[in-house]
């Protein structure tokens, strides 16, 4: 029980940052949009794209991890971080002279656009002015200040001078650590005399985030589903349902699942864990399917999408309709259910 205290404590309080070097001292400050020649936030979290950071731990099996990015946009990252037991998708945001968490997602397997959602987990992580002796108050009542601006701190990439950001709460302190023009380095949690760091092994520049997704096709000569998992290679801001749109287009099997002209308009996994689907026109009039083929075809971007969000519902529309053809009609909201039984794997 006390491993897994701590082990959810450090999901929960650990920040990925990451940053590259040559970054200018000062900047705008985020919160007077007035040009500053001191620290400011930014300068502790300079987004990138296309990067992978390896961090090493100590003290539990889910101390080490690798964050990779989705998505960015204006002072806002979307990190995917892999622990080995899950992946968690986390939204952070440079706001007001601050760098606040909007969004901690586990189980987050699947990529899509976060960065407009909050949850619950929302808190700031750094704030202005960066001098010894900021300090503010989180919702649960924790402390979190900055201990020290030039803290000695060494990690398996290396030696920085460091600030140092202390957090006490009820279950334990936390010391997290951020460089100028790097980012986040380090993380030390201490409860009841255990402690567990995770610290920054490397940093890997022009890397594409991958992923195995399964993808499945119809047979109608013996009337049976065939899948393929295939490793699907994403850059940041990469659009999740074009890439995997241009993966299914290609015949496998001597199936073709979705036309050359076909597009997925929008793809999202709803609140109510159902996948939202939508396709454009050449959907239906490049299908050219009887419909048992047809009803193979709707199973299989089931399976596929389902599997891939990991949910067993699909609502499947055409521009924004219920999908309706002269075989099949859906109604408005009806979805159709996965159906992994008996496909067979592609040699």
């Amino acid at each position: 029980m006390k491993k897994y205290l701590i082990s959810i404590f450090v999901i929960v309080l650990s920040v990925f940052l990451f940053g590259c070097a040559g970054k200018p001292a000062g900047g705008v400050n985020e919160k007077t949009g007035e040009e500053s020649t001191g620290p400011v936030v930014s300068d502790y979290f300079p987004i990138m794209q296309n990067v992978r950071l390896t961090y090493e731990g100590t003290g539990n099996e889910y101390a080490s991890y690798i964050v990779t990015v989705d998505y960015t946009a204006e002072g806002k990252v979307q990190q995917r971080i892999d622990n080995g037991g899950t992946v968690t998708a986390r939204v952070l945001s440079l706001e007001g002279g601050k760098l606040v968490r909007k969004l901690s997602r586990g189980e987050a397997y699947y990529r899509e656009n976060l960065l407009d959602k909050t949850d619950a987990s929302e808190e700031v992580l750094l704030m202005e002015p960066i001098e010894t002796g900021t300090s503010w108050t989180l919702s649960d009542g924790s402390v979190r200040k900055i201990n020290d601006v030039s803290a000695d701190v060494t990690t398996p990439s290396g030696n920085y001078k460091a600030v140092e950001v202390t957090t006490e709460g009820q279950n334990g302190s936390t010391a997290d650590y951020y460089v100028k023009d790097i980012g986040f380095i380090k993380s030390v949690f201490t409860s009841e005399g255990s402690q567990v760091t995770s610290s920054l092994g490397k940093i890997e520049e022009n890397i594409s985030t991958v992923q195995k997704v399964r993808f499945f096709y119809p047979n109608i000569n013996d009337n049976k589903l065939y899948y393929r998992d295939q490793d699907v290679s994403f850059k940041t801001n990469e659009d999740t349902k074009d890439i995997l749109a241009s993966v299914y287009r290609q015949v496998v099997n001597n199936a073709q699942v979705i036309s050359e002209n076909t597009k997925i308009n929008s793809l999202y996994l709803g609140d109510d864990n159902i996948v939202n689907i939508d396709f454009n026109d050449a959907f239906q009039t490049e299908m050219n399917a009887g419909s048992g083929y047809e009803s193979m075809i709707l199973t299989c971007i089931a399976n596929t999408f389902g599997w891939y969000y990991n949910s067993d519902k699909v609502i499947l529309t055409v521009q924004n309709k219920p999908y309706e053809s002269g075989h099949i009609a859906f109604k408005e909201g009806e979805f159709i259910k996965t159906d992994f039984d008996n496909a067979v794997e592609i040699k």
